[in-house]
């Protein structure tokens, strides 16, 4: 054995490939997450009021998919003699859905923050652009909306959504 291999000092290469693990940023507790998702279920169930018109319930606030519903009743029906759920509707629940997923998504980017910080950051938030593809007729007896974040910068986030029937048909 090369005796000078043992004891020769890293190059300025070796260095520089060397890589030291960052710590990961302290994460809530769970009894802190506990009151995030129940601020965050307020929040959108009871604080933004055309969501109680709409239905619309928190089925899932965790990151990066969470989930609402809503059953079908007469007061959505956008054809009357087929039944179906008017355009309108799936609209706004996706719109909410898309406002949802930013709001999760910053709650879990700032896992440091206590609850009463995370939603101060919601003040501030609008949509500004929305685009509705619509895929099929909205029949079934309730829907889940689904939605994550693909993109969030200093001013602007991009959201993806769908809504699918209880037979998991995408509308």
């Amino acid at each position: 054995m090369d005796s000078t291999a043992s004891t020769a000092q890293p190059n300025r290469y070796d260095a520089a490939m060397t890589t030291h693990p960052q710590a990961a940023p302290p994460r809530r507790s769970a009894e802190e997450q506990g009151r995030l998702d129940a601020a965050l279920s307020d929040l959108f169930e009871r604080r933004i009021t055309f969501n109680q018109t709409l239905g619309l319930q928190v089925t899932s606030a965790r990151h990066p998919q969470p989930r609402i519903r809503f059953a079908m009743r007469s007061e959505l029906i956008g054809h009357y003699q087929h039944g179906r759920l008017h355009g309108g509707v799936i609209s706004a629940t996706l719109d909410a859905m898309g406002g949802f997923a930013l709001m999760v998504a910053i709650g879990d980017k700032h896992a440091e923050e206590d609850t009463a910080h995370v939603m101060h950051r919601f003040a501030k938030m609008g949509t500004i652009d929305l685009r509705i593809d619509y895929l099929r007729p909205g029949i079934g007896r309730h829907f889940i909306a689904t939605g994550y974040v693909l993109r969030t910068g200093k001013k602007v986030a991009v959201t993806r959504m769908e809504l699918n029937n209880e037979q998991r048909e995408l509308i």
